[in-house]
């Protein structure tokens, strides 16, 4: 929604405003703000206005406008268009279990409508704090113009509270306040909100006031079809993005094609500036997408071998302290052998995660090297006398560097001991790097350093 919603305000020239509705006070978690901050900075989807920075419509936190509120609740009362309801919560529950067994649409029953607070107490169920509810018309308007999907048609609702108990209003109430108060011309959200639009259409109209332009985006769906579930799908939460390893720039990428066409010589890799020029609501399909993370994937791994070195390196570096595997003052030696690998890894990577697996030997003491137990198991039984020979042969050349380290391991292994290269060298990348597969071997060696190198094998010969 935010990659949407900033889309159209570039390309308009318009504003992008950030606004916590954080009127639901059971849901609130007070974490959730600055994951919404860090996040959204983290894709490069930067607001205009908003509770961090402020603006010229501020409070932008719904809960610290209630005063806002109130005179507009108050209006809909004096005006009959809203009517208090003192219904407590188990005689709420018990008529929506009566409905569902009648086979009847759920729904509030109007009980209390019409009647003074002192004439409700007098019933069953009564609840001293009432909540304010709209009051339905039998022609209230269903169909409204969607930027997306065109003339549309929602069911008809019910008389949806608008005022809690608690004195905060609900969703549909203050965002149809705020989006008069604040200047909304546009509001993009999920389809899930269709059903809620005559709602919020009603209000403008009782109101007097001019309604946003509407655009209900598509949900994202799993494979199945089904709609991704917040506590079922991981990818449903956007830290764990970032927590995998997915570079920003390729996730605004891959949301963006979930939507939205490529552009008309099918290319499919684009940035945010590409897209938001040409941005374009009659392209998007309103048909729910497919989360696919092989595309995702894919599209991380095209990014991250576009990288420049250094800003893989950079790259690198962050997500191994972001994932703990380096301090945050990593010492000098760390970063030399990280900016030195990756160039030797940048081709084999799709995810910023899998460094840890592919570099991490380079980043800890000889001691603390484990030997992965299917790499021991891929261990032959020439493989004493390969490490046997390659500690005399690696301390013969002068000059510890990839060329001859090679050559002096090609010549003692391969050229006089007749073995074929995979069973030379698969002996010593296990020495040194723990497991079967790595970055290349000879040059690992090089950065590892003569004496580390010397240990390592070392110490895997005395447990053959």
């Amino acid at each position: 929604m935010a990659l949407f919603n900033l889309a159209f305000a570039r390309q308009q020239g318009g504003r992008f405003v950030l606004r916590l509705e954080d009127t639901d006070r059971v849901r609130y978690r007070a974490d959730s703000e600055p994951q919404i901050y860090d996040t959204l900075h983290w894709l490069g989807l930067d607001w205009d206005e908003g509770p961090d920075i402020g603006g010229p419509y501020a409070p932008y936190r719904q809960s610290e406008r209630l005063d806002t509120y109130r005179p507009y609740v108050d209006r809909l009362l004096a005006e009959g268009h809203a009517y208090c309801c003192w219904c407590s919560q188990e005689r709420l529950a018990q008529m929506r279990t009566e409905q569902q067994k009648a086979k009847v649409p759920t729904g509030y029953d109007r009980l209390c409508y019409g009647l003074s607070r002192d004439e409700r107490a007098k019933l069953p169920g009564f609840n001293e704090t009432p909540v304010v509810r709209m009051l339905i018309p039998d022609d209230v308007p269903l169909t409204f113009t969607d930027l997306i999907r065109g003339e549309i048609s929602a069911p008809r609702p019910d008389d949806q509270v608008i005022q809690k108990a608690d004195g905060f209003p609900t969703y549909h109430l203050a965002v149809v306040v705020d989006d008069h108060e604040m200047g909304i011309t546009h509001v993009v959200r999920g389809e899930e909100w269709i059903s809620s639009t005559p709602k919020h259409l009603l209000l403008y109209s009782w109101l007097g006031i001019e309604p946003p332009r509407f655009a209900h985006m598509p949900l994202l769906r799993n494979a199945d079809r089904s709609k991704i579930s917040k506590r079922k799908n991981p990818a449903a939460r956007l830290t764990w993005f970032r927590e995998q390893g997915y570079l920003p720039e390729a996730l605004v990428n891959f949301l963006a094609l979930l939507a939205y066409p490529p552009e008309s010589d099918d290319r499919e890799v684009f940035g945010f500036d590409e897209f938001y020029p040409r941005f374009d609501w009659s392209k998007i399909n309103p048909a729910g997408p497919i989360f696919d993370l092989d595309k995702l994937g894919w599209l991380n791994g095209h990014y991250i071998r576009s990288l420049a070195t250094e800003e893989l390196t950079s790259r690198i570096i962050a997500q191994l302290r972001y994932d703990k595997i380096l301090t945050a003052d990593p010492d000098q030696d760390q970063l030399a052998r990280i900016t030195a690998v990756t160039p030797l890894v940048q081709e084999r990577m799709r995810l910023l995660t899998e460094a840890a697996d592919l570099l991490g030997f380079l980043l800890i003491a000889d001691t603390e090297l484990v030997i992965d137990d299917d790499a021991r198991k891929s261990l032959g039984t020439d493989s004493t006398t390969v490490l046997d020979v390659a500690l005399q042969a690696l301390t013969a050349p002068p000059q510890w560097q990839t060329d001859a380290i090679e050559g002096a391991l090609r010549t003692a292994l391969v050229e006089q001991l007749g073995l074929k290269p995979r069973l030379a060298f698969t002996p010593l990348r296990v020495a040194v790097t723990g497991k079967r597969i790595s970055p290349p071997l000879f040059e690992s060696m090089e950065i590892l350093g003569r004496e580390s190198t010397l240990s390592r094998i070392a110490a895997l010969r005395r447990t053959l």
